[in-house]
């Protein structure tokens, strides 16, 4: 039996994933958080083999946990959730400690799959972000400017991206409005701009988010 977490502060997202993981035999929902301080509280009581973590939720991210999970708790394997397109951020959890990635995109078939492959030892990505990545192997050219960020200042470069202002985020990220304003100092900075609208045209012309409607 695989011992599962969820950690996600969508409601309707746990939801669904108890529903699939219900009607398999090999899986048990052990517990529930909605941000990181409950993540914590939750594994130093709870019997879990499996994390399954959103990247994006109140406080601290999903990647900046994997230090404390890496710490605390290395016997438990944490399987990675993003609505962002994995190739801008599978890796970056992958080498935070994370041991696999799957996008909120993915089938059922393809999570349950994941599971039981992180439970097994092994890692997880997709074959798409494979390919990508072996095709990636020995190209030359620099890195993208936003692979020079922190994990919350990537985070809060999505949220710019998705059309945010600085209240919404530190709202969202239960942050002061003069953090965030501190973070959208250093991302300018570190990736040579001026203003808010030239990282919004960034993140979505590198699909680091989903297009404005």
């Amino acid at each position: 039996m695989i011992n599962i977490l969820l950690a996600d502060d969508h409601t309707l997202i746990r939801q669904g994933l108890r529903k699939v993981f219900d009607a398999e035999k090999d899986l048990r929902v052990a517990g529930e958080a909605t941000n990181a301080a409950e993540v914590l509280d939750l594994l130093s009581s709870t019997k879990v083999d499996l994390l399954l973590l959103d990247i994006n939720m109140p406080g601290r991210s999903g990647i900046e946990l994997l230090q404390d999970l890496r710490r605390r708790f290395p016997k438990v394997k944490t399987l990675m959730l993003s609505m962002h397109p994995e190739e801008n951020v599978a890796m970056r959890a992958i080498k935070a400690g994370a041991a696999g990635f799957v996008s909120k995109n993915a089938t059922p078939e393809e999570l349950l799959n994941a599971i039981r492959k992180v439970a097994a030892g092994r890692r997880y990505v997709s074959q798409t972000l494979a390919d990508r990545l072996a095709e990636e192997i020995g190209k030359p050219g620099r890195a993208n400017p936003h692979e020079s960020l922190s994990e919350r200042e990537f985070e809060v470069l999505c949220f710019f991206g998705r059309g945010k202002t600085v209240s919404e985020i530190a709202r969202q990220l239960s942050l002061s409005v003069p953090t965030i304003t501190t973070y959208r100092s250093r991302i300018l900075q570190k990736m040579n701009m001026k203003t808010t609208a030239e990282l919004i045209h960034y993140a979505i012309r590198n699909n680091l988010v989903e297009p404005l409607e």
